[in-house]
This record gives structure tokens, sequence and C-alpha cells, in this order.
């Protein structure tokens, strides 16, 4: 049986959720990233069931969800003053601050890591619903491992079917991709998952940053798998010049000009915003559908590569991995 969807905005649904949450249960909810799929994050036992839903390994920290800075700090073994800068300034917001975690965090929410990943969405169901729950959430994307992120939930629904015990519908997500992680634990701040607060915004902000996962150790980001974000058909990326000569027939296409998809022969063309907020709403959804129409493979003409666009690029790059890529890199 599929999970019950509930309006977000309806306060019942959310005392209904918040419940559930206090109780280990798991709970998919909107933020204005993706949706997430909620656990009491210092339930070791709830959070353990996240990672049974999702398939998702051990070695894939989940990111903790608070209502307010005073949550975050709480969980927080210190909190460096460049946290607090980087949160007076993007909190409520789409950037996840990794720092070092108080002994009451699970060792499952962490990865086994001395770390830990704090956000405060900026989504008025997922405040609501925290500050009902009154405890802290543990929320990866609600989505089986390595799949496309949802950000509807009826992709939720599509993708976890009854191994959720509730889904909060709050409609589409404003922002599309999953948070900016960034570890203030090190001098500069690293960048470990790019997002859509970039190093740009960052730099703007007075903070220095720089790229790059950390070696070695524990992961302290998720998202950071070799293929990752895939639909079920292969992703193919290929630069707007070489475009047009390699479509077939059985080909699904996301375009950025609207004029290089006309007559066509692909079974299906999406025509994709040109800025890079409007392209990141919408890729997720737009990788669904196509996945969903039946075509063979998805190709998608290389969008721009500055600063705004870096997080796009990273999940295209991450979807368009295959199988075998990954297994001969990890030496399999």
């Amino acid at each position: 049986m599929k999970a019950p969807v509930r309006d977000a905005s309806d306060p019942a649904a959310i005392e209904e959720a918040a419940a559930l949450l206090r109780a280990g249960r798991l709970v998919a909810f909107p933020t204005e990233t993706v949706y997430g799929l909620g656990a009491h994050a210092l339930d070791g036992e709830a959070v353990a069931r996240i990672f049974a839903a999702k398939g998702r390994p051990a070695s894939n920290p989940v990111i903790v969800h608070v209502a307010d800075v005073d949550g975050a700090r709480a969980l927080a073994g210190q909190w460096p003053p460049v946290a607090g800068a980087l949160a007076e300034r993007f909190w409520p917001g789409p950037l996840t601050l990794v720092v070092p975690k108080a002994a009451a965090v699970p060792d499952g929410v962490t990865a086994g890591g001395p770390t830990v990943g704090l956000r405060v969405p900026a989504h008025p169901a997922a405040l609501t619903l925290l500050r009902a729950a009154g405890v802290p959430v543990a929320a990866p994307s609600a989505n089986r491992s390595m799949e496309v992120s949802p950000t509807t939930a009826r992709h939720v629904a599509d993708s976890l079917g009854d191994a959720v015990d509730l889904i909060l519908d709050g409609g589409p997500t404003r922002v599309g991709l999953e948070s900016t992680v960034l570890d203030v634990t090190v001098s500069p701040p690293r960048i470990l998952r790019p997002g859509m607060v970039t190093q740009g915004l960052l730099r703007q902000a007075g903070v220095d940053v720089a790229t790059g996962p950390a070696s070695g150790g524990a992961a302290r980001s998720p998202g950071l798998m070799l293929r990752h974000y895939a639909p079920r058909v292969p992703v193919v990326l290929i630069d707007a010049s070489g475009l047009l000569g390699t479509l077939r027939a059985a080909d699904g296409v996301l375009f950025l000009d609207p004029q290089a998809g006309d007559g066509q022969a692909a079974a299906r063309a999406i025509v994709m915003p040109s800025d890079a907020a409007g392209y990141a709403a919408r890729l997720y959804a737009a990788l669904r559908e196509l996945d969903e129409a039946g075509v063979r493979r998805i190709v998608v003409e290389v969008p721009p590569r500055d600063g705004d666009w870096i997080a796009i690029h990273d999940r295209l790059r991450r979807a368009a991995t295959r199988d075998e890529d990954t297994q001969e890199r990890n030496g399999a």
C-alpha cells in the first residue's frame, strides 16, 4: 500500500507527521531544495530506517534539519564563528554547514565520522513540521539511493511507495537541487557538494572558500558517489555544436535553445530555462518525465559553464556516469 499523502498546509497533517517523527517513523516532507525523507535524528533505530528504505550505503552521511540556529548549536560539538556568520546570512536556506558533532548525534547520521551537516530549510511546511515535532530531523532526499531526487510528492510516492509512513505534499520545490554543503571545520571552509548557494555568493558574504571533497576519513557530505541522481536510462551530455548530428528517433532531449529542437526526430524534447535558477528547479522533474516517456536514452545539451551553473554540471555529470565507469573507478 502506498504511503498516505497529506496536504502540508493542513495543521492536522503537520501534527500527524510530527507525532510520527517523535515515534521513530519515516515522514517525507518538502523543503525548498528537494523532498526529504525524515526521521528523528537522535534515534539511531529511526535513522537506520532511512537507510533501509532508500537502500542507502552506511558510508553516506545524512544531513540534519533543525528549526533554528539554536537547534543547530545544540547538535554541534563546536560552533565556529564562521558558522554563526554564515547561518545569519543564509539560513533559512539551501546551505548545509558541516561542523564537529555533539556526542548525542548517532554515528549512523554521520557515517561514523566526527562531523555532522546541519541546515535550517527555507520551506514554510518544513519549518512548521520541525517546530511541531520538537526534534531534529535527519533527512536525505526521499528516493531510492542513486535515483533522481524528488521535487514533488508524486515523485516520492513513485520512488518509495509504502516504505514511508506519511508524505506531506507541499507542491513542487522551488530550488530543485540539493543544498550546498560547506565544511567549516577547515580553513578556508571547503565546498564539499556544490549547490545554488554558489562560491560567488559565499565570497560576497565575506567568506573565502575552497572547493572539492576532503581526502581521507569518513565522508562528510552526501551526494559524492560517482553515479548519483540518475534516471533508469542512460544520460549523455553533448555540446550544442555536436548535438543535432547525434540525435536518434528513440532519444529524449533536454535543449537550452528553443529553436534547436524544432523539427527534430527525437521521441521527446524538453526546452529548459536559460537561467541557472530556472534550469535547476526544472532539471529533476524533466529527467523523470523523459525517463517515464520510454525513451532509450536522454541527451542533454551541455549548459553554460560559469559559476552559477557549477551545481547543475555536478548533478548532470553524476547522472551520466555509467555503472561500468563506477566499477572501474572502484577497482571492480
